[in-house]
């Protein structure tokens, strides 16, 4: 049997607490609209010394790429956990869709770095676009989506929810459950579902701990 790989020490769980304080700094100006801060302002809002953020990264702009990485990972992770026993394609799209529309209230700092770099989210090979082609794709194969051009549908489904997130954001007294249900339910007829079929879809109850902090 192979050997238990050996915990790491108390410099790698250092060096570990380090990154992680960098990338929630990061994460954190992002959502505020502060990406042209001095590194220095970086690594205060971390509580790092100023020769640690050179031990992890090379520039801002490695720091605050890791950060967009890191908030698409988690959200893709979230995802395939809450989607992984649903067998029809068009309720996995379906759920993330929705799930994804809620974020924008229920997250609010990560729903900030999403809609910040909305246009290159689309095009990542991280979080939500792959997931979603993924899925459009398995629903074109089991005959529940007829669409023809499985990315222009990604274009078309992304554009809709990068604007939903957007009138979320500066309609505070808009509902953002009943919101994100009625797009999903017009995106999955887009793709050839019925209004009936959409409707039942987008009825259908969502993991209660969806949105549970970890």
């Amino acid at each position: 049997m192979p050997e238990d790989p050996e915990p790491p020490s108390r410099l790698e769980r250092r060096k570990q607490r380090t990154r992680a304080a960098l990338i929630r700094a990061a994460r954190r100006l992002i959502a505020e609209g502060k990406v042209n801060v001095p590194i220095l302002e970086i690594t205060q809002a971390a509580d790092v010394g100023m020769g640690s953020f050179y031990n992890h990264f090379d520039s801002k702009e490695q720091l605050f790429e890791a950060a967009v990485a890191d908030v698409l990972d988690a959200h893709g992770a979230m995802l395939d956990r809450l989607t992984e026993s649903i067998d029809d394609p068009a309720e996995t799209f379906a759920t993330s869709f929705r799930l994804t529309g809620r974020l924008f209230r229920r997250r609010p700092q990560e729903s900030e770095i999403l809609l910040a770099n909305g246009p290159a989210l689309l095009s990542s090979d991280r979080g939500l676009a792959p997931r979603a082609l993924r899925d459009i794709k398995a629903g074109v194969d089991a005959g529940r989506f007829t669409v023809d051009d499985p990315e222009l549908a990604l274009a078309m489904a992304g554009g809709a929810l990068l604007g939903l997130g957007k009138l979320l954001r500066d309609d505070p007294d808009r509902d953002d459950a009943r919101s994100a249900d009625n797009v999903t339910e017009n995106v999955l007829r887009l793709f050839g579902l019925s209004a009936a079929e959409a409707r039942a879809v987008c009825q259908r109850p969502l993991p209660e701990d969806a949105f549970a902090q970890t």
